[in-house]
């Protein structure tokens, strides 16, 4: 049975990674040393191949934008996307899915949480904006109607007689039971 781990211990463990160097992590650097080349015999050699240990870096891009970066890292890649930085609720379950390792699934589930919450945000935003979704076209039922047409058909019908029969139960007048609920 796996053991989970806190938030807390997860940054423990990562800076204590920074403070005694990369060299404890098996594997790290290995194509740094041109003699212990994991590629060898296979890689044809042509006199250049390690130039690249000697590059310029890139500037360090302006941090002007919330950042999330993973714990076991030290420092902010010198580059970054900023076309959508974190906000709102999602941004939030972002925020809070950076506390754990990359290695914990609690990480990668919370992602995926932000993600579809990200997706009603979006669609909130656009009706707040007078935005009408083309849900048609988001969902891909036109590729759907083109290719698996009795699919399409199947999980509409069953969606219009699903919401049918909700409305239905929910809008009757009398006064009898639906399910053990009284209703009007």
């Amino acid at each position: 049975m796996e053991q989970l781990i806190e938030p807390g211990v997860d940054r423990k463990i990562a800076e204590k990674t920074l403070e005694d160097g990369h060299r404890n992590i098996p594997g790290w650097g290995m194509d740094a040393d041109a003699e212990n080349d994991p590629t060898y015999p296979m890689k044809h050699r042509n006199g250049a191949d390690y130039e690249r240990l000697n590059y310029e870096k890139a500037p360090q891009q302006a941090q002007d934008m919330a950042v999330l970066k993973s714990i076991e890292r030290p420092n902010l890649t010198r580059v970054f996307g900023t076309s959508t930085p974190p906000s709102g609720v999602s941004g939030s379950i972002r925020a809070y899915a950076y506390k754990y390792s990359e290695s914990h699934p609690a990480h990668w589930m919370t992602l995926i949480l932000a993600d579809r919450v990200n997706v009603v945000e979006g669609i909130v935003d656009d009706l707040i904006h007078g935005h009408i979704p083309n849900i048609f076209a988001e969902r891909g039922w036109g590729a759907e109607w083109k290719y698996n047409r009795g699919r399409l058909i199947q999980k509409v019908v069953t969606t219009v007689v699903v919401t049918s029969v909700i409305v239905a139960l929910l809008s009757r007048k009398s006064k009898k039971t639906v399910f053990g609920i009284k209703t009007r």
